[in-house]
């Protein structure tokens, strides 16, 4: 039986009346209107969890700005996406991120296809005005024997865990740990290469923003990801979609 088609609500972005489906998200609805605001953790048909912070907009009549990513649309929203506030908001959470561990792009396998990277460079920052705290806890693990994680990239999107949960079934990864001592761990804190519930597929690596998960072998800016084919993946999962000659180049099949 058919559930029939969602029904439309209309609001503004940016002062231009659009309509979105009830039960969108208001970054799922920005992005159809081809209007771009930054996000590190949001990942197409992956589970939204607003950790990364940079999504955010002014919505009229509430005090704080809002994640566009776990706010749904509503019925005569007024929604603004660049303000001064919200501009200040962004790079300050950029810099924040850039501080929080070591994000030294000469050295990283990442080095010109980051998109920690390149969210800096679009916002114009040169420097930090934040301390670093060093952390001396964070790992290298080379256990496994295809893939590295260095926490020293980590961002703490959670990418790795939900597509490890929601797409590969298995989930290997997940958090440990509270405020600056939170880490990606694998089953349960067991070495990556120790992990019993690993299957290999290498989601994880590829679904990754940063150079925290990388193939082992690389050196300074050899890393390449294929975001578009998990994208499809995922997007599969979620409408059902099982055709990959729909969406995937002859030669990527």
């Amino acid at each position: 039986m058919s559930m029939g088609v969602a029904p439309s609500v209309t609001f503004s972005i940016d002062g231009q009346l659009v309509s979105a489906r009830q039960g969108e998200t208001l970054l799922q609805a920005l992005r159809e209107h081809g209007v771009h605001v930054p996000t590190l953790c949001e990942f197409s048909g992956l589970s939204s969890v607003g950790a990364c912070r940079l999504c955010l907009v002014d919505v009229d009549g509430r005090p704080r700005p809002a994640a566009a990513c776990v706010t749904a649309v509503e019925e005569g929203l007024e929604v603004h996406t660049t303000s001064e506030r919200i501009e200040r908001y962004r790079k300050m959470t950029l810099e924040l991120v850039l501080a929080e561990r070591n994000h030294i792009c000469s050295v990283c396998v990442m080095n010109g296809n980051c998109e920690l990277q390149d969210l800096a460079a679009d916002a114009g920052i040169d420097h930090v005005r934040f301390d670093y705290p060093w952390p001396s806890n964070v790992r290298l693990d080379a256990s496994h024997p295809l893939f590295v994680l260095d926490e020293n990239r980590c961002v703490l999107c959670t990418r790795c865990v939900r597509i490890c949960d929601e797409l590969e079934g298995v989930h290997t990864w997940d958090l440990s740990g509270r405020g600056v001592e939170t880490r990606v761990i694998t089953d349960m804190a067991t070495p990556w290469g120790d992990s019993v519930s690993c299957t290999s597929c290498g989601k994880c690596v590829q679904v990754c923003p940063t150079g925290a998960l990388s193939h082992k072998g690389v050196t300074v800016s050899e890393m390449t990801k294929e975001k578009h084919k998990l994208e499809f993946l995922s997007e599969a999962r979620r409408e059902r979609i099982w055709d990959i000659t729909r969406v995937l180049p002859e030669d990527e099949r």
